[in-house]
C-alpha cells in the first residue's frame, strides 16, 4: 500500500472509531429521551363522603385525563408579566373543566418536576393523595424546564397515575439564569429552583390560591388542613416559622454592614423560613407584584454578593417577618443534612405531619447506595420505583 493510501485509510479508520464532536454533543444538550428508571402503578384513592362536589360524574369520569393548550390556561396575555413562562404548547394534562380547575374547593397544588428529581416527586404524590380526605379534589400544577422533555415526565406520572388531574408548565429557565448568582451548593443554581417565584405567572389566572411543595418530602397528614391555614386580611404566604435559627448567618457582612440594605429588616420581626412548603395566596401575590420585588434584590446579588444560598434570601428579603405562621409539624425540614456533607439528623420535637429531606442527603439516594439514614424508612414505603426483581401486574 502507498503512503498516500495508508494515511487515507489511517484517517478512515480514525473517524469511525471517534465520532466527531458535532455529532456527540446533541445528546448532551437535549433533553433524555427516557427515564432509566421504572415506576409502578399507585393504587387509586377516593373522596370520602364529606368531600365537597366540585364536578359530576356524568360530566366527566374522575379517571379522564384530557390534554388542553397550555395558551387556555396560562394568564399570558402580557408578556413582560410571563418573562419567565412558555407560551407555547405544552404536554400538560388537566381535566377538561374550567369548575374544576377555578374551584376554591380543589386543593391546588404546586411543584417542580424534573427527571433528576421524578422518583422523589412520585413519592410526594403518592403520600398526599394516601393521606388526603378527599384526594380526588386535588388537582397538581407540574412546572418543569422549558429545555427538558415535558412529555417524557407528563407520561411518567400519568403512567403512575393514570387518574389524577394535573397540567405541566414549561419555565422559561433561560429568561432567570442570567439573574441567578453561583452559591454554596451547585444543585441550589439550577434554574428550576427559582421557579417557585413565577407561580403566579404561570398557573391560571383564576386559582387564587396553592400549596407550593419541594419534591424531597413526603406528607403524612390531609393536606387540605395545610391549604386551609388562614393567611389573615393581607399576608400573602404561609409557612412554618424558625426564629431560633441564626438569622443574620444567611446573609453576608457585605449586607449587614450596609446601613441601606440592612435597614430592610427594620420594624420587621424577621425569622428564618423553608420555602419548600409554602401556602400562596396568588391574588394577592399578582397585586403586589412580588415577582418583580425577587428579581430586584436578585439583580443586587449579581452586582454584590449579599447572600451565599440559592432562592431562599431574596424569599426572606421580601417575606421574612411577614407572613402567617403555621405549626411546626408541617415542615420537619432538614433530614438530607447540611449542605455539605448531608449527614443523618433527627426529628425535631413534636408532632409531625409533613417529612422534608431538604440538604445535601436524599432518601432515594441513601437507600440506593445502601447507607440510609433512620429516618429514610419513613420514605422507602412511598417509593413506587421498581426493583429489578418486580413483577408487573
Amino acid at each position: 500500500m502507498k503512503p498516500q493510501q495508508l494515511a487515507i485509510f489511517l484517517l478512515f479508520l480514525l473517524c469511525v472509531s471517534f465520532p466527531s464532536t458535532s455529532s456527540i454533543t446533541p445528546s448532551t444538550s437535549s433533553p433524555p429521551s427516557s427515564i432509566p428508571q421504572r415506576f409502578r402503578e399507585a393504587p387509586e384513592f377516593y373522596n370520602s363522603p364529606e368531600c365537597p362536589s366540585i364536578i359530576s360524574s356524568d360530566e366527566l369520569d374522575a379517571t379522564d385525563i384530557i390534554s388542553i393548550d397550555n395558551n387556555i390556561n396560562n394568564n399570558s396575555n402580557d408578556e413582560d408579566s410571563t418573562s419567565a413562562s412558555d407560551g407555547d404548547d405544552d404536554d400538560g394534562d388537566v381535566v377538561e373543566d374550567h369548575n374544576f380547575i377555578c374551584s376554591d374547593d380543589a386543593v391546588h397544588v404546586a411543584m417542580t418536576l424534573d427527571a433528576a428529581y421524578i422518583r422523589g416527586s412520585l413519592a410526594a404524590i403518592l403520600s398526599i393523595l394516601q393521606h388526603s380526605s378527599c384526594p380526588q379534589n386535588v388537582i397538581f400544577h407540574f412546572v418543569t424546564s422549558a429545555s427538558s422533555n415535558a412529555s417524557l415526565l407528563s407520561t411518567t406520572v400519568a403512567s403512575s397515575f393514570p387518574y389524577l388531574k394535573f397540567q405541566v408548565y414549561r419555565f422559561a429557565d433561560a429568561a432567570v439564569a442570567g439573574l441567578i448568582s453561583t452559591s454554596i451548593r451547585s444543585a441550589l443554581d439550577c434554574p428550576l429552583n427559582y421557579a417557585r417565584s413565577y407561580l403566579a405567572n404561570l398557573l391560571p389566572l383564576c386559582v387564587r390560591k396553592v400549596v407550593y411543595l419541594d419534591s424531597d418530602l413526603v406528607l403524612v397528614d390531609d393536606i387540605a388542613k395545610l391549604a386551609s391555614i388562614p393567611l389573615g386580611d393581607d399576608k400573602v404566604l404561609a409557612a412554618p416559622e424558625y426564629c431560633n435559627a441564626n438569622f443574620t448567618s444567611y446573609f453576608t457582612p457585605t449586607f449587614w454592614s450596609n446601613p441601606s440594605l440592612s435597614l430592610t429588616f427594620a420594624n420587621r420581626k424577621a425569622c428564618y423560613f423553608n420555602t419548600g412548603v409554602m401556602v400562596i395566596d396568588l391574588d394577592r401575590w399578582r397585586a403586589g407584584d412580588y415577582t418583580t420585588k425577587i428579581e430586584e434584590w436578585m439583580e443586587l446579588q449579581k452586582r454584590m454578593r449579599i447572600y451565599e444560598l440559592g432562592s431562599l434570601p431574596p424569599f426572606l428579603l421580601v417575606f421574612a417577618g411577614n407572613i402567617a405562621a403555621v405549626d411546626h409539624r408541617w415542615n420537619q425540614h432538614g433530614l438530607g443534612g447540611d449542605n455539605f456533607r448531608g449527614l443523618c439528623r433527627d426529628l425535631h420535637p413534636g408532632p409531625v405531619s409533613l417529612l422534608h429531606w431538604s440538604g445535601k442527603g436524599k432518601p432515594w439516594a441513601r437507600l440506593d447506595a445502601n447507607r440510609p439514614c433512620p429516618l429514610d424508612a419513613l420514605w422507602a414505603p412511598y417509593d413506587l420505583l421498581k426493583t429489578p426483581f418486580a413483577f408487573d401486574s
